[in-house]
Formats: C-alpha cells, sequence, structure tokens
C-alpha cells in the first residue's frame, strides 16, 4: 500500500528577464509504515471565538483524514501543546513515553537555515471581540484549552500522544519515520514554530508537507496586509510553500 500525496512548493525562477514565483507540483510516494500525520494544537477551546468557528469547520475534514492515514497504517501523532498532563497514563501517551525512553540518540544539529519575515501581522492576531467566554489570555493565567478537541478520536491501539520535538524526533527514530504531514492549527504560528512543527522538521532534515485545506492562520484583517482571514492564510500557505516545505490538498490524497 502507498499513500500519493501531490506535494505544492513555489520556486523563484527567471522568465523572460523577470523574476517570477512558479508554482510546481509532484507526487510524492509515501510508505505508510514510514509516515507520520501530526495534529498540530487541535484544542477544544480557545481565547479567540473566531479560531473556535473556523476550526470547526476544518475539524470533520481532519477526522476524516485520520481514519484513512489510520486505516492505511500511518501513524497518527496527536499534539495538543500545553494539555499533555490530561493524557497522563493513557496507552497513546506511555507507548510514546516508552519508546522514546528507550532511543539514546539526540536529534541532529539544526541545519542553517534563513527566516524570510511572515507576509501577514499576528500582533493582534484574533478577528472577534473579546467576550465573557473568550477574554484575551492575561500573563500566568492558564489558557482556556484542556485537551485536543473530542470530535478527533484517539486510538489507543496504535497513535501517540506528544507535543514535544525532541521526544518525537526519537519516536520516529524508533519507527522508521521518514514522512512527516502535518494538519491543524494556527499556520502562522504553532504549525510553523512548536518544536516538533515545520520549522524545526525543515532543520532536522525532513521534508514535511502541510496539509492546506486543514490549517488556518491566527489574523485580524484590522493588521497588515488589510486582507480578509482568508487571504490571509492562504498568504501564509503560500509563504511556506517558497521558504519551507510543500502543503498539500487533502483531496489530493490517494492511498492503495
Amino acid at each position: 500500500m502507498v499513500i500519493n500525496i501531490k506535494a505544492r512548493v513555489q520556486r523563484l525562477v527567471e522568465r523572460g528577464g523577470y523574476r517570477v514565483w512558479e508554482t510546481s507540483e509532484t507526487i510524492r510516494e509515501c510508505d505508510p509504515a514510514r509516515t507520520a500525520l501530526v495534529l498540530c494544537d487541535v484544542w477544544d477551546r480557545h481565547t479567540c471565538r473566531g479560531a473556535e468557528e473556523r476550526l470547526a469547520r476544518l475539524l470533520p475534514g481532519i477526522a476524516m483524514v485520520v481514519e484513512r492515514f489510520r486505516s492505511a497504517g500511518a501513524l497518527i501523532v496527536h499534539a495538543p501543546s500545553d494539555t499533555i498532563d490530561f493524557y497522563d497514563g493513557t496507552p497513546a501517551r506511555e507507548r510514546l513515553l516508552t519508546v522514546s525512553s528507550s532511543v539514546n540518540a539526540s536529534p541532529p544539529a539544526d541545519r542553517p537555515r534563513k527566516v524570510p519575515p511572515l507576509p501577514i501581522d499576528a500582533t493582534d492576531p484574533c478577528d472577534t471581540c473579546p467576550d465573557p467566554d473568550h477574554p484575551k489570555h492575561k500573563k500566568g493565567m492558564p489558557y482556556p484549552w484542556t485537551r485536543q478537541h473530542a470530535a478527533i478520536g484517539i486510538d489507543d491501539a496504535c497513535d501517540v500522544v506528544s507535543a514535544d520535538g525532541t521526544e518525537l524526533w526519537k519516536y520516529y527514530s524508533a519507527r522508521g519515520i521518514e514522512e512527516v504531514i502535518i494538519a491543524g492549527v494556527h499556520t502562522n504560528m504553532c504549525i510553523l514554530n512548536r518544536t516538533f512543527a515545520i520549522k524545526q522538521l525543515v532543520r532536522w532534515g525532513f521534508s514535511p508537507i502541510l496539509l492546506r485545506d486543514l490549517t488556518d492562520c491566527m489574523y485580524n484583517p484590522a493588521k497588515s496586509p488589510y486582507v480578509s482571514h482568508e487571504e490571509a492564510t492562504d498568504l501564509v500557505v503560500g509563504y511556506i510553500e517558497k521558504f519551507w516545505c510543500a502543503t498539500a490538498s487533502s483531496v489530493h490524497i490517494s492511498i492503495g
């Protein structure tokens, strides 16, 4: 069985004396036994009402992709940062810890990588006004998220739970994981910057793929570049395709 993913990147090329960004697509053939699908920060709550509403629209698609990858034999990694204590003692968490602790090697030194600035301003990243159910987070106070969203099931027979990059690198090494596919939120923040996510994976030598239709950015249209929320997500996806890794749409994944 093979997972075929139509992966898209952008390259700066010269055409007719002009520099232009050129999009290209290739089919990435992934061995399910060496593939991980990582769900980044698919939380049950958020400080931003808009973020919760947009995630709700993504959840059916995320759940469907999880089921397809799991049925094919791929590893499903549940990575709800800041809430891992909720899963203490569960089989999915203990499986990760048991295997990772048996690996004596450490992750390789980071490969040097330039970090161009993001195309959107996220200094005020919420597009909905604070309300009693979604107050702005204050330093020193706990976040409202407590676990992964219940719409995404965890199979204790084969999935793992971790939001720690070193833990996961060790697990990947033991399991022989070579391909890492990422879905979840938020594209310009956690998806790029978590210790288990795109930037760190690239620095370790992986070539991850972001599922661009199963992600969302944090952005307020009142900020630069003054575009709609959907356009802002597209801008961040384009930035990732240009400078970090390929992206794909979940509808362009075939398993067989």
